[in-house]
């Protein structure tokens, strides 16, 4: 009876919303949303300016020429913050003059724009999964601050050209004899694959519309974990649209910042074959032809599935003489006078790409070589990461859903997308957005804001204090539970 009697309550109180257009909790969300971001870029406003004052004050004063004030903005996760900085006229040691601002030097965020490291952080983790115009659509909906496609892709732009600009200087540093890891390890395993991405414009090669971005992970074995799918020890993964020597350059430095490379006695290198990978190989590297690849060229190029399976276990088997055997008598069994008979040339064709990568046809483990001895927690496993990495990766954010690229686009895209596998993405993006103002002294803020208290008084009940007018709530209004609670957040 109870019961009911409350349901009908609450039904008469829906209906009474309903009718008389009484607010929606979710309109009362997005009210209180919108209400937080304003009070948060105000806040942020108060700290830059504050310490803009600061820096004024502490400024050697005959370098440094005070010209008045200017307005700009930084975008946040709650919205766009606009705040006023001081300008300084400056002789540089040249003689030349310059229009200084203090602030943007010590907030250091003027390497790829005024936009703060949350946000680059949230547009950017959501840029690896979406699309720009996605990407925009979810950062607008979930933050205070509206940003459109083309923004994602400038940061992204510029974000990616940073990263290759450190790459280059690693290049440099290896070159030079200055680049040696720290960890050591006695193996290292290679794979190394090309994922060819649909381009636009004038990035296409001729008729053709798509160009390989080269791809590789590096690892020095597999978790031990007594599980069937162990996940891969000390990763570096690398892509690029770069040429097979840039490449390959950027590959082998990221490899010696991690790893002392003068320890590592034996390299395994798994791949489809191509010139490209193995050339730029010391001879004593063991090369082995990816499994996935020998499997892909034997369905491509013979049709007959008996035949396909005969091949296959051959192979699996290690019995590669007679495989080359089968696979020519397969060939002459089907060859035809018709021109448009193909099938004893295709056969022919995987001859001699199995032929070509004879060296690598038996797995690693089975050559008898003298592999060292398993380090701690790693167990030595077959090769065959590769196409996994490549979809997990790259294909899924930049193959189908008919996306094409420019080459610098696809190349700055793929650098985030390799970053964030190997666990660097933030790192990267905090160095290029956080600036050392962030460290303002926050109690300042606080007493700037808690300035006007509730009274107190004595006895029991709840008595209303005489809140004090002001053009900002957070600022000018009496403590209550609420606001202690923000500053707990921010203490």
């Amino acid at each position: 009876m109870f019961n009911d009697k409350v349901k009908h309550k609450g039904d008469c109180m829906m209906e009474v919303i309903i009718k008389d257009k009484i607010i929606s909790f979710k309109e009362l969300e997005q009210n209180i949303f919108k209400y937080i971001c304003q009070c948060g870029c105000e806040m942020a406003r108060i700290i830059l300016e504050d310490n803009d004052k600061e820096l004024e004050k502490a400024r050697d004063k005959k370098a440094y020429r005070h010209k008045g004030t200017r307005s700009t903005s930084i975008k946040t996760v709650f919205g766009e913050v606009n705040y006023a900085r001081t300008v300084y006229k400056h002789v540089n040691e040249e003689g030349k003059t310059e229009w200084i601002y203090l602030l943007d030097e010590a907030m250091a965020m003027d390497k790829i724009g005024l936009i703060s490291t949350n946000l680059a952080e949230k547009i950017v983790e959501t840029v690896t999964k979406e699309s720009y115009r996605g990407t925009a659509d979810a950062v607008s909906h979930t933050t205070g601050q509206v940003i459109s496609h083309g923004g994602a892709w400038n940061l992204v732009q510029k974000l990616g050209d940073k990263i290759c600009a450190e790459e280059k200087a690693l290049v440099s540093e290896m070159n030079a004899g200055e680049l040696v890891g720290e960890e050591v390890t006695p193996i290292l395993f290679e794979e190394m694959d090309g994922v060819y991405i649909s381009m636009q414009g004038k990035a296409r090669p001729g008729k053709k519309r798509s160009r390989e971005m080269k791809v590789s992970v590096a690892y020095k074995g597999w978790e031990n974990d007594g599980k069937a799918n162990t996940k891969l020890v000390g990763k570096i993964m690398t892509a690029g649209m770069e040429n097979a020597k840039e490449f390959h350059a950027i590959r082998e430095a990221m490899l010696q910042k991690k790893y002392n490379t003068d320890e590592i006695e034996i390299r395994i290198l798994n791949g489809d074959g191509g010139s490209w990978i193995k050339d730029p190989y010391e001879p004593e590297t063991v090369f082995q032809l990816d499994r996935f690849h020998i499997y892909q060229a034997i369905i491509r190029k013979i049709p007959d599935k008996k035949a396909q399976k005969a091949i296959r276990e051959l192979i699996d088997e290690d019995n590669i003489e007679e495989c080359f055997a089968y696979i020519e008598a397969y060939a002459t069994s089907v060859e035809s006078p018709e021109t448009t008979d193909k099938g004893s040339k295709k056969a022919l064709e995987l001859l001699e790409y199995l032929q070509k990568n004879r060296e690598g046809l038996i797995p690693y483990q089975r050559r008898g070589i003298k592999l060292p001895k398993e380090q701690p927690g790693i167990v030595y496993k077959n090769l065959g990461t590769q196409e996994n990495h490549n979809c997990s990766v790259i294909t899924q954010r930049m193959k189908h859903r008919r996306m094409s690229w420019s080459i610098s686009g696809a190349n700055n895209i793929a650098k985030l997308l390799v970053r964030k596998e190997n666990k660097t993405l933030y790192d990267t993006i905090e160095r290029y957005t956080d600036g050392i103002i962030m460290e303002a002294r926050l109690n300042e803020v606080m007493d700037v804001l808690s300035a006007a208290k509730a009274p107190k008084y004595d006895g029991k009940g709840n008595k209303d204090g005489n809140i004090q007018k002001g053009h900002f709530a957070l600022r000018d209004a009496m403590m209550t539970g609420s606001r202690k609670v923000l500053i707990r957040a921010f203490a």
